[in-house]
């Protein structure tokens, strides 16, 4: 069943500076570089027609969104992934340098803090969601280039040509699916240009749309990724063949579908222009 040659995994160390007692990884520098890159991303977009007037800065919510997103993150893989563990060894929590975030956390995290940003600028809340979710895949897409640098969530067992045996001995020493570059070319890459189609077809001049087109394709994306990646260990498989990965995009699915039906009438030529 497993091909005689797999890809050698690259020997990359995850530490991209080390200055003995300090050392930076790639992880670290992906989540800054994703976060920068994206809001740089959100002021260029803010400059369009549609958006015009409507949000005048957004340099509040870098803060408010990486504050989201942190906090957010670990308290998902607290809740939804290990609630045991961390309920008996509760100062874990706090060691985020060890690893261990969730996507979905995380982007309750940013919920909230579009939220509060919307509230203390009295602006509108599905304009800045529609901002974030078009920059959002930029940092998906480098989180998961670190995850693969790591050599960590690797793919189930495979014989495919391109299947390669990951370092750490949880692993088993076996090739498996290179699922961090599917999960980093689907819900980053592709997901990032699907949006930004839909940005240069007007999409930001009806709020929300963007949002939950991001919800809908970042849904099916990881759904679908993760036929590949093999199940967290400490959870396996729920309902016989689904992951957690799967249960908790099945909400962003629906949600996605349900705020487009509802935001499915044409964008007039006054929206588009931003005077509406």
């Amino acid at each position: 069943m497993t091909p005689l040659l797999a890809l050698p995994f690259p020997a990359i160390d995850p530490v991209a500076v080390d200055l003995g007692p300090l050392q930076i990884r790639w992880y670290a520098l992906a989540y800054i570089a994703g976060i920068l890159l994206a809001w740089l991303y959100c002021r260029a977009l803010i400059r369009r027609p549609e958006c015009k007037g409507r949000v005048k800065a957004i340099d509040d919510l870098l803060f408010w969104v990486t504050l989201g997103i942190l906090i957010g993150g670990r308290l998902g893989m607290v809740f939804f992934y290990q609630p045991s563990y961390f309920f008996a060894h509760p100062l874990d929590i706090f060691k985020v340098w060890q690893g261990g975030m969730s996507f979905h956390g995380g982007f309750l995290g940013v919920l909230a803090a579009l939220f509060y940003v919307s509230w203390r600028h009295k602006l509108h809340f599905l304009v800045l969601a529609d901002l974030a979710a078009a920059g959002a895949p930029i940092g998906l897409f480098l989180g998961r280039i670190a995850n693969f640098v790591n050599g960590e969530l690797w793919g189930r067992v495979s014989d495919v040509p391109w299947a390669m045996v990951f370092p750490d001995p949880a692993a088993g020493g076996i090739p498996r699916h290179p699922s961090q570059i599917y999960q980093a070319c689907a819900e980053g890459l592709a997901v990032f240009v699907v949006l930004r189609i839909l940005v240069q077809m007007g999409w930001l001049a009806r709020p929300g749309r963007i949002g939950a087109a991001f919800a809908l394709c970042y849904g099916l994306a990881r759904f679908i990724d993760e036929f590949w990646r093999e199940p967290d260990s400490y959870l396996g498989y729920q309902f016989g063949h689904l992951t957690q990965g799967q249960m908790l995009s099945i909400p962003m699915i629906l949600v996605g579908l349900y705020f487009l039906w509802r935001l499915r009438a044409p964008i007039t030529a006054e929206e588009r222009a931003g005077k509406a």
